[in-house]
């Protein structure tokens, strides 16, 4: 079996090169952006042509969530038309799709986990852009698995994980908000998911919600990372409930996982213990 993964060089992409390396009867092809950029729609017409793979796992997205605000035609260039090449490919090769989404289609209105059924409505341009994407997927192929995560975080990339361990070992004090809830998920597990997917060759199609169990803020984070690391006494950590950025932030985007749990055999880790297992790993 043939399995593309674009954007390979993100964060999830290299939890899924990780992941995949005892996986030798499958055969990977990890691209990038410079050896496949998905918004060239000739170039990527002929890589399938080519190849012609099974799967395909787009991890392929522009996150920059704030950066989004000023470019928006970018945003919507990568999460949303490119997408929609992607799609229209593999309806046409008979590829399944795997695609990569986020808790940032809702408004974080709700104070309760928020279903697949749930209305979406982005409060922000990466939100928006994401959703459009979505929209292009369900309208164009029906062999695709939308799996919409949040707040990712692995030792890959820049995120959130990598920013508090950096700054721990520079800083004395840190401010950190409190005012969203959401739920801290580890790539590694969302790739293990993917790659169960992969594996039983499922055809259980569909919109799914994975991240990791429980809920957060973005202060409860950063203080179990201190506190594991044995750095509450040295850093100052000072809980914020506003900490102002350009682009609105859903207050409440906890994902309800109930549907994956009873659609495959999968366990879900709670955030709290996947976030300590890595950080044993990766010291």
């Amino acid at each position: 079996m043939k399995i593309l993964v674009t954007g390979s060089n993100g964060q999830l992409g290299q939890c899924l090169q990780k992941q995949a390396k005892s996986l030798t009867v499958f055969d990977f092809k990890f691209e990038t952006l410079k050896s496949l950029d998905l918004t060239q729609e000739e170039t990527l017409t002929l890589y399938f042509e080519k190849h012609q793979p099974d799967f395909c796992v787009n991890c392929a997205a522009y996150t920059n969530v704030e950066g989004a605000e000023d470019n928006e035609k970018s945003a919507f260039q990568v999460n949303a038309e490119a997408v929609h090449n992607l799609a229209k490919l593999c309806e046409k090769f008979k590829t399944k799709l795997i695609h990569i989404s986020t808790d940032y289609v809702f408004n974080g209105l709700k104070n309760r986990p928020y279903h697949e059924s749930d209305n979406e409505n982005p409060i922000n341009v990466y939100g928006a852009s994401k959703f459009q994407g979505e929209t292009y997927i369900t309208s164009t192929m029906n062999s695709y698995f939308m799996l919409r995560t949040s707040w990712l975080y692995s030792e890959f990339g820049h995120n959130f994980f990598n920013t508090i361990l950096k700054k721990a070992a520079s800083q004395h004090s840190l401010n950190i908000t409190t005012e969203q809830i959401g739920t801290p998920t580890n790539g590694n597990d969302l790739a293990k998911f993917i790659l169960h997917l992969i594996q039983t060759d499922s055809t259980d199609y569909g919109l799914y919600h994975y991240s990791n169990k429980g809920e957060a803020t973005w202060y409860d984070f950063a203080r179990l990372i201190l506190e594991e690391k044995n750095l509450t006494q040295e850093i100052s950590l000072q809980a914020t409930f506003s900490y102002p950025t350009k682009a609105k932030r859903p207050k409440f985007s906890v994902l309800d996982k109930s549907k994956a749990l009873s659609t495959f055999a999968i366990g879900i880790p709670h955030w709290r213990e996947s976030l300590v297992n890595l950080l044993k790993e990766v010291n």
